[in-house]
């Protein structure tokens, strides 16, 4: 993975991959230290208002909002109406409604002001989408001088699975890149997209993901549906 999972809502008909609330609960849990490091790197201070694009359940929305603290603010926006929903839920259960604000919006079209957040950050989205550079320039545009823009996103062309069936095993792997998602290198475009923006200070991490549990594996990667 590379250092931005929802897609923007102009386009969802034809987008693919879309995943539901369990599914998103399991990746958060897998993926708990690269979330860590993503909300590190967006650099949040006391006070801080932050934005989360393509937000799903708001699992992340309500652990930014322990960052931001009492003053500050967290937004996170989807695509997906009832994911909102269940976000908003999420947020109040957790006890920081009033330090969150859920939307339904559309990556490419971000319904806010120039320079309105202090940081922003993407997870598993630009996969979704088949334009990324436009949800990528939304989101600098919407974040102060100054700010970070934190993308984490999956390339699925260096998913692989261990079995003496080598040639299945590629064709399966290639499929789900090119065939079940919208963009399924988003992971490896990154650098490039961020140097298109002319942007200071572009990094760039890379985080193993390894999965021991065969059943575990199947859900995360939907082999199933793959196959």
């Amino acid at each position: 993975m590379a250092m931005s999972d929802e897609p923007e809502g102009a386009i969802m008909s034809e987008q693919k991959g879309l995943v539901d609330v369990d599914y998103l609960r399991m990746t958060a849990h897998l993926l708990e230290n690269v979330k860590l490091r993503s909300y590190a790197l967006m650099a949040i201070e006391y006070g801080h208002k932050v934005l989360d694009v393509g937000c799903g359940a708001g699992f992340d929305t309500v652990a930014l909002a322990k960052l931001v603290g009492e003053n500050g603010h967290v937004v996170g926006v989807d695509h997906d109406e009832e994911m909102v929903v269940v976000a908003n839920r999420y947020a109040q259960e957790s006890k920081v409604l009033s330090q969150v604000t859920h939307r339904h919006a559309d990556a490419n079209e971000l319904p806010f002001r120039d320079n309105e957040f202090d940081s922003c950050r993407s997870e598993r989205l630009f996969q979704h989408l088949k334009y990324p550079e436009k949800a990528l320039s939304e989101m600098i545009r919407v974040t102060r001088p100054g700010g970070r823009v934190v993308v984490l996103d999956t390339d699925w062309g260096s998913f692989s699975f261990d079995t003496p069936e080598v040639d299945i095993e590629r064709r399966l792997a290639r499929f789900r890149a090119e065939h079940i998602l919208s963009n399924g290198y988003a992971g490896r475009q990154l650098y490039r997209l961020f140097k298109k923006t002319h942007l200071d200070g572009i990094s760039v991490e890379a985080f193993p993901l390894v999965i021991t549990n065969y059943e575990i594996g199947r859900y995360i990667t939907v082999m199933d549906k793959t196959a």
